[in-house]
């Protein structure tokens, strides 16, 4: 709204006060902006090709900040499974373990081992299903944000587009 009014100045402490990737990005282009409108030496393609090449460039740097600890999710998504599992495994030893003694097998100790064996797989599975369901919201997110960009950028292309007269 305050590029289509052409108040950069505005809009560059709108994007100060944001502070946040896509702020970053339509900050890194409204600088160019304002540098292509200044250089008398490039023709209209090529100052609209290196906004967009900035905008790129900043893009290429923010998504990385965007998607740093996802990475933290997916390994805890893997992790619980695999905790799980072996939760089970060592359920099913022990419950194993009860029915080998010598003598009547203990019910109980028994019982205890299979129970510990389902707990285990309800907790792992639990565990994974979440931090997937977390992964999924932020990787949304992210994608919303980039979308978010891709618009912003656009927009500071068009404009410039539409009022620079060469």
């Amino acid at each position: 709204m305050m590029l289509a009014k052409n108040d950069f100045e505005a809009a560059h402490k709108e994007c100060d006060r944001q502070k946040g990737s896509v702020a970053n990005v339509v900050k890194a282009g409204l600088v160019v902006y304002k540098q292509m409108e200044n250089d008398k030496n490039l023709d209209k393609e090529r100052k609209i090709a290196g906004i967009q090449k900035e905008l790129e460039e900043a893009t290429t740097l923010e998504l990385p900040m965007l998607s740093k600890n996802l990475v933290i999710i997916s390994t805890i998504a893997s992790i619980a499974t695999l905790l799980g599992l072996l939760g089970t495994v060592i359920g099913m030893i022990r419950a194993f373990g009860a029915l080998a003694q010598a003598g009547a097998p203990d019910a109980t100790a028994l019982s205890t081992g299979i129970s510990e064996a389902l707990i285990n797989t309800a907790l792992g599975i639990g565990a994974s299903a979440i931090a997937i369901i977390f992964y999924n919201f932020f990787t949304s997110k992210i994608d919303s944000l980039t979308h978010g960009i891709d618009e912003a950028g656009y927009s500071i292309v068009q404009n410039f587009a539409a009022n620079y007269k060469a």
